[in-house]
């Protein structure tokens, strides 16, 4: 027998889920747009090969979802959008108008163990700037980050943006005289090293077997807790020149939202610059809700040059999760909400009901027409469960007089109105 559930790890979307959906993206859409930001897309499926050039050996082994086609191109559901958007900016980028400013909500798939905060499907918002000077395209998407979660009512008691920088901690890295070899492994470390106790750490650390001088400082860094403890540490070691703009970038940004995190490195070894996450603060959810950060070496995996970028990734999962624990969904969202629910109480008025339930929607009311007559006791019922404002009442009377009731829900005022007077309707409903 055939199943009812959705394939693990995806979901269905009833009117209720629907509705909280087109939301976040209603309010995705307008937060990027407010800042200039211009909405593209891209396939479905893209060749693996693509994200072979670009992504980590766990995607391509265990997450993605893959098979060879009819014309046997091994190809893969797309389980991130970057790889799409460096191929399509490396197709127009030496003509396109800088800065570049784009943002899309693609479906993702990838083949994880479901879990809270984690499925195989979701949408993500994406944003991304690239081309823009100095530091202003990471100040701009961290004030976007900003805007958009107080877009859906949220402030600094409900989430924090956790920023590092990769430039600052490279020279860092310069400074201890490490190989190559050992700041890939320092950076798989660091990235791990707030999900696992000392012990743990410790013992990361020793399979490294740096001088302990190496290992002080190491752990120094690890232990920062601000960006004065950093801005003190670098001056210790004579590197304040190496934190500078930095500095000049965090000087700019709201410090209610913004704290200094030394274990924030990000995965992706393409990151160059900046690095953040934003955690939720809800202490039943204290995870990272996205991350993003600067990046110069994306478009290489096509042979161009460095072009500066910067972006971030928030997926609905996590999102929804963050609105409902800090309920932050309004209340027209969590129920259906039209404005009129037409109603009548003779079977002669159903054609009348219908022609002018059609009048309103011309004029951009939403209407929602009964095609069969109802009992009193029932519009009512009826009308709160449909989320209704208003209901109409066309009874034997109502249609012999050529009237029609029209009852404001909340404050329980009725009136009378004549069938051809649609203005004044109109204006009462309005």
């Amino acid at each position: 027998m055939l199943s009812k559930k959705p394939y693990r790890g995806t979901r269905d979307f009833f009117p209720k889920e629907q509705r909280l959906r087109e939301f976040i993206f209603e309010t995705m859409h307008k937060c990027a747009l407010k800042y200039g930001f211009e909405p593209y897309d891209g396939p479905l499926l893209e060749e693996v090969a693509l994200y072979q050039a670009k992504s980590g050996e766990e995607l391509i082994n265990d997450q993605i979802y893959s098979f060879n086609d009819r014309g046997e191109r091994f190809v893969a559901i797309r389980p991130e959008m970057t790889p799409t958007l460096a191929r399509m900016v490396a197709q127009i980028h030496k003509e396109e108008l800088k800065p570049i400013r784009w943002f899309s909500i693609p479906n993702l798939m990838r083949y994880e163990k479901p879990q809270r905060g984690r499925l195989r499907e979701h949408w993500q918002f994406n944003c991304d700037i690239f081309g823009a000077s100095g530091r202003l395209g990471e100040l701009e998407i961290l004030n976007l980050a900003i805007s958009l979660f107080k877009d859906f009512g949220a402030n600094a008691e409900h989430f924090e943006i956790r920023i590092n920088d990769r430039a600052v901690i490279d020279s860092f890295f310069n400074y201890l005289k490490l190989s190559e070899e050992q700041v890939y492994r320092i950076y798989k470390i660091i990235d791990k090293s707030k999900k696992v106790d000392e012990a743990a750490l410790d013992k990361m650390i020793g399979e490294l077997k740096l001088e302990d001088s190496t290992v002080t400082s190491l752990k120094k860094y690890l232990n920062l807790t601000s960006f004065d403890e950093l801005n003190t540490f670098f001056s210790e070691l004579g590197l304040s020149d190496s934190i500078s703009e930095f500095n000049l970038l965090i000087d700019k940004l709201n410090k209610d939202y913004v704290l200094y995190d030394p274990c924030i490195v990000r995965g992706l070894d393409y990151y160059t610059g900046v690095v953040f996450e934003i955690f939720d603060k809800n202490p039943e959810n204290r995870r990272a809700l996205c991350g993003g950060g600067a990046y110069a070496n994306l478009l290489q995996i096509f042979n161009e040059p460095p072009l500066a970028g910067v972006g971030f990734g928030l997926g609905d999962v996590t999102l929804t999760d963050f609105l409902n624990g800090h309920n932050l969904v309004p209340e027209r969202v969590r129920e259906p909400a039209i404005d009129v629910l037409f109603t009548f109480q003779d079977e002669n008025a159903l054609e009348i009901s219908l022609e002018m339930a059609n009048k309103l929607r011309d004029r951009n009311l939403s209407v929602l027409s009964v095609f069969e007559k109802l009992k009193m006791q029932r519009v009512f019922k009826v009308a709160e469960k449909r989320g209704a404002r208003f209901t109409t009442i066309i009874g034997s009377n109502e249609l012999d007089n050529k009237k029609i009731i029209i009852k404001n829900l909340e404050t329980k005022e009725q009136k009378e109105f004549s069938f051809d007077d649609i203005d004044s309707i109109v204006n009462f409903v309005g």
